[in-house]
């Protein structure tokens, strides 16, 4: 315990072993005093007992002290002497050396974060090597004092950490704060410095491309004219040129250097990717039409019929000086199962009028954008698939195919079908506005051409627009048409054989038809016909069968297997109960059978996955049937007691629809009076509660498939007898027609007499 001159320190804090200099008023003759460093308005608990080294006599007569601290001491009792020094009672605390196994690690781990620290400040090797030189671990934690980084408050905080293993971890924490700080200054500054480096290079970059560009005469003023000669030759409507002349002035104001210039360069090159000014030359000749529709596709006369009228229309206005109105656009749509046609025949129109064909695919499509376009502000803005397909053409006037309308979908980026209104709409698409270009175009003079499988998901008012033209799919000997004229000759090709190498009869190809294919439209047939060509150009390349080879209907059953498709109706007929009747999917027309069997219960029983709708029917037919069983020939105790249960096969595939009435009386009618159903009949007709048969839709679909699954005789409303004009007439040859106009007509016509059905049982 020593008593010795109190030193207060404003801004410093000294710590064992370091030297500092400090002015004093009055020297004094002391050779030991206490620094003490200033903490808010009083003093820190631990100061440093400091060894006056020398005395400095300053200008004016002041004096200074060269002081050297020697370890730490704790203020006590404080009192002024008679000459009004502080004096204080100081307890001498020098640093007690730890054991080295307490130490060791905080000591390497510190030397290592201070390594890094001078690393990063760019020391010379001085401080590393005084640092290298301190053995004593408090000696070593006090060496943070002399870090500039480190507030006042820390090395207060170090000071008064008596205890040597705890200052050394918190000189170890101080430290390791400090050197985070300076890698992400470090780091930061590297970024800077990258970022400015970059700039300036592509800086100078740009004005040696400046320079040779107008060495090479292609500077921004070479550009700017480029892009107005192209303007001016484009011969753009009047408001689309100011458009681009607005955007190209905008383009000269911004420069080249600016990122901006890239979006006003795309824009200006989709304006002049849009053919303004350029039509294909129409060729205005129906029987050409006609004669080039015919050549390349089978039936589907409707389409062929309207195609002619609407090039016949064309020519007579032009010949006849008659100006084309913007409501003369032509918007066909044509409907009916996969495989039809539908696609192709765009491409056939295309040809017969010499213009253009664009197919656009919108199955799945659920971005308004891809219709419209994308705004200019988006990153990434394209024009809508209609500028697109403009540009592929290269004419104003081509046909574009919108393939699968009835597949477009909507969801949060909004619903395209809302979009094909303003295109379809022959008032309103003269003026079609794209959102990235934004300026009017004109589709009044396209031919859009769409197609769909069905009519029921294309939105009402999208149909609304749509002149509707129904593919009904082929008869048995359309199909051999086209297999014998498109389908053979593609698969020769494509399975690499000659013309003269297989050659096949009609009676095969139709074979082929009725026996594996059972489709309104061909692709099945033509896969079935790749399957027969694949075994032929395998035995003519493996040197089985020298060329050329016929195929015959032995080949077929080698090749195909056994047949797929199966003429039951006279099978699934040839018991009470089972009524045959026809309905329409999205294939197609199909045959379906109605099972009708009762047993000991009550009520009425419905299988194979029946609609709402169907049900309804089912109901109503056994309503009817009760309710007329008098008239009809039934006992009206027959189903007292009784359950009747109705089943449509093939339950895993749903089915609905009001068609089935008939279907169902019949079958039931069959049941209870014992007569089966003539198995070579086939029946389409809603029916109501007092008997009466309504008209159904699809009928010529439907008789398709009566003609392709063997039946002769097929009962059709009295209302949808007019619709048998659309049936061909080699099937309308073949085939008897009963129109009906009741429920009682039909079972007259339907079942089988009461003495056939005694002599069967």
């Amino acid at each position: 315990m020593s008593r010795l001159r109190l030193v207060p320190l404003d801004d410093a804090v000294v710590f064992p072993g370091m030297t500092v200099t400090l002015p004093l008023e009055e020297a004094g003759s002391d050779t030991r005093v206490l620094l003490v460093p200033k903490q808010g308005h009083g003093y820190a608990r631990v100061g440093v007992v400091a060894e006056v080294s020398n005395r400095v006599r300053l200008q004016g007569h002041s004096s200074a002290l060269s002081l050297v601290g020697l370890h730490r001491g704790v203020p006590g009792a404080a009192e002024e002497d008679r000459d009004g020094v502080l004096r204080v009672t100081v307890e001498d605390r020098p640093d007690e050396t730890p054991a080295p196994q307490l130490t060791r690690t905080l000591e390497r781990e510190y030397r290592a974060v201070v390594e890094e620290i001078l690393q990063l400040r760019g020391d010379d090797g001085r401080i590393s090597g005084f640092l290298r030189s301190i053995t004593s671990p408090g000696a070593l934690a006090d060496t943070s004092g002399y870090s500039p980084d480190l507030s006042t408050a820390q090395k207060i905080q170090l000071l008064e950490t008596l205890d040597v293993v705890e200052r050394l971890k918190l000189a170890l924490q101080l430290q390791q704060d400090r050197l985070t700080e300076l890698s992400v200054r470090k780091k930061i500054r590297e970024d800077v410095e990258s970022g400015t480096q970059k700039q300036q290079r592509e800086y100078f970059l740009r004005k040696q491309m400046d320079s040779i560009r107008k060495e090479l005469g292609e500077d921004d003023a070479t550009a700017s004219a480029d892009y107005r000669e192209k303007i001016a030759a484009a011969n753009m409507p009047e408001a689309v040129k100011q458009q681009a002349e607005r955007e190209l002035a905008r383009l000269e104001r911004v420069g080249d250097s600016n990122a901006e210039s890239a979006t006003i360069r795309t824009y200006l090159d989709w304006l002049l990717a849009v053919p303004w000014a350029k039509r294909s030359e129409e060729r205005l000749d129906p029987v050409y039409a006609r004669e080039v529709l015919d050549a390349d596709h089978e039936g589907l006369d409707d389409v062929k019929k309207r195609i002619t009228e609407y090039l016949a229309v064309r020519k007579l206005r032009a010949e006849r000086g008659m100006i084309d109105t913007r409501r003369s656009g032509v918007m066909l749509t044509l409907i009916g199962p996969p495989g039809t046609g539908k696609t192709s025949i765009g491409e056939s129109i295309a040809k017969a009028t010499g213009r253009q064909f664009v197919r656009m695919s919108l199955g799945g499509m659920r971005d308004e954008a891809e219709i419209r376009g994308h705004r200019r502000t988006y990153i990434g803005a394209l024009p809508g698939r209609l500028v697109r397909a403009l540009r592929d053409a290269g004419t104003m006037n081509p046909v574009i195919m919108l393939d699968e309308v009835d597949k477009i979908g909507a969801d949060w980026r909004g619903d395209p079908s809302a979009a094909l209104l303003e295109v379809l709409d022959p008032a309103q698409n003269h003026s079609f506005r794209d959102h990235y270009l934004d300026v009017e175009l004109d589709l009044s003079h396209v031919l859009f051409i769409a197609t769909a499988n069905v009519a029921d998901s294309i939105p009402g008012p999208l149909l609304d627009r749509m002149e509707v033209i129904r593919f009904d799919g082929y008869t048995t000997e359309e199909k051999v048409s086209i297999a014998r004229g498109h389908l053979w000759p593609r698969q020769i090709e494509k399975n690499g054989l000659r013309p003269d190498e297989a050659t096949v009869t009609n009676d095969v190809l139709r074979l082929v038809v009725t026996d594996y294919t059972r489709e309104a439209g061909v692709r099945q047939l033509e896969r079935e016909l790749g399957t027969l060509l694949r075994k032929t150009a395998t035995q003519i390349a493996s040197a089985a069968k020298e060329a050329p080879i016929v195929v015959d209907a032995v080949a077929v059953r080698e090749a195909l297997g056994r047949p797929k498709v199966f003429h039951e109706a006279a099978v699934r007929t040839s018991v009470p109960g089972v009524a045959t009747g026809l309905a329409v999917t999205g294939v197609g027309g199909d045959v379906l059978f109605v099972e009708a069997a009762s047993m000991p219960g009550k009520g009425l029983v419905l299988t194979g996955q029946l609609g709402d709708v169907m049900k309804e029917s089912a109901r109503i037919a056994l309503t009817y049937v009760k309710s007329h069983a008098t008239e009809l020939g039934i006992d009206p105790e027959a189903l007292d007691g009784r359950e009747l249960h109705l089943h449509v096969p093939a339950g895993a595939i749903p089915k609905d629809g009001p068609s089935a009435g008939v279907t169902m009386v019949t079958a039931i009618a069959s049941l209870l009076t014992g007569r089966p159903v003539k198995s070579t009949i086939g029946m389409t007709g809603e029916v109501t509660l007092q008997g009466r048969v309504l008209p159904i839709g699809g009928l010529k679909q439907k008789v398709l498939a009566a003609h392709a699954a063997g039946l002769t005789e097929v009962i059709v409303p009295e209302r949808n007898a007019a619709d048998l004009d659309d049936v061909p007439q080699d099937v309308r040859n073949s085939m008897t027609f009963h129109i009906v106009g009741t429920a009682s007509e039909v079972l007259e016509r339907a079942l089988e007499p009461v003495a056939f059905a005694a002599a069967a049982a």
